[in-house]
This record gives C-alpha cells, sequence and structure tokens, in this order.
C-alpha cells in the first residue's frame, strides 16, 4: 500500500453489531435511554434522575450523542436530549423481556436445586 493512501475497509455487520451493543455498555447510557423512552428531557432532570456527577453524565451524553442514538437541541440555556428514533424504545423493551425470561428460567432452577436439596436432607 502506498504511503499516505488509505483503502477504505468495509465493517463486518457482526463487528458494527459487537460497536453498537458496546457503547450501550455502561449503566448510566442505559438509564439515559430508558429514561427518554417516555420522552425528550432536559439534562438538568436527567441529572436529578439517574444521580451521578454531571461531568460523569456529560461524558455518557456525548457517546450517545456521537452514536447517533440520541439528539441534543438547545432551548435557550436548556440542553435537551431525546431518542433519536423509535427503534431504540422497542430494543429497550426488547431488553426487559429476555431479562425478564432470563430471571424466570434462573428462578425455575433455584427451586429444582432447593428441592433437590430438601429430599437429599
Amino acid at each position: 500500500m502506498r504511503e499516505g493512501r488509505r483503502v477504505a475497509r468495509r465493517v463486518p455487520l457482526y463487528q458494527a453489531k459487537a460497536e453498537f451493543f458496546r457503547m450501550l455498555g455502561h449503566p448510566v447510557r442505559i438509564r439515559v435511554l430508558e429514561l427518554l423512552q417516555d420522552g425528550p428531557m432536559p439534562v438538568r432532570d436527567l441529572l436529578a434522575a439517574i444521580e451521578v456527577e454531571s461531568s460523569n453524565l456529560s461524558q455518557q451524553l456525548a457517546v450517545l450523542r456521537r452514536s447517533g442514538i440520541v439528539t441534543a437541541t438547545r432551548d435557550g440555556p436548556t440542553v435537551v436530549y431525546a431518542l433519536a428514533g423509535g427503534d431504540v424504545a422497542e430494543l429497550m423493551r426488547a431488553a426487559r423481556r429476555i431479562l425478564t425470561e432470563m430471571a424466570a428460567g434462573q428462578a425455575g432452577l433455584l427451586a429444582e436445586l432447593r428441592e433437590a436439596e430438601a429430599s437429599a436432607s
């Protein structure tokens, strides 16, 4: 390859998905997305609801904004955040359903283990 010349490489879909889920991989970002499901919110309300340092929230909002998953609009001195599309809310609902199913499966396993322990005694 010649110096100074870049060859654009196509990112495989699985890698793009992994990067997307990595971007979601922070509890504050997930909480922001959950809160924004109910509609746009100013930063001060997000800060009150999440109870983290403002610098931490600012960093996490910047990650979400750069990824394009949220939008930010200025209303005078206030910055208001919103989900960029309805698919994000659907993703949060799907995650909740999956976690509920996983927890139900674990509860069933726990009940079986307790039953086996009781019968072994």
